[in-house]
């Protein structure tokens, strides 16, 4: 099977995002723990080893525009459930490969 290319997003672009009040689903690719320790502003928790069983009930509609992250630039937990959500049906799935150490990293805030 092709492993799709999946389109990146900047911090800039996903905090204008935010920003403005874009609809679109946040996920972050991470452990609940590292979830519950902080995550992007509106994120929701898809553990990676999770995506297939948790996708449609966190995320039901396949055409929404999601944005995937995970803890840094080095961590690939987010690529690989950008994948996986693609491979799922979902049509507009990126990532943002900064990850939480890119958002601390600018002084933005995380959410508790």
């Amino acid at each position: 099977m092709p492993n799709p290319k999946i389109p990146l997003i900047s911090r800039e672009d996903l905090k204008a995002k935010l920003d403005r009040g874009d609809e679109f689903m946040l996920v972050e690719a991470l452990p609940p723990p590292s979830y519950r320790e902080g995550h992007l502003p509106g994120a929701i928790n898809l553990p990676p080893i999770q995506v297939a069983e948790l996708a449609p009930k966190r995320l039901p509609d396949r055409a929404a525009e999601i944005v995937v992250y995970c803890a840094s630039p080095t961590c690939h937990a987010a690529g690989n459930a950008a994948r996986e959500l693609v491979a799922l049906g979902y049509t507009n799935v990126k990532e943002f490969p900064g990850g939480k150490e890119e958002w601390r990293d600018a002084e933005l805030p995380l959410e508790r």
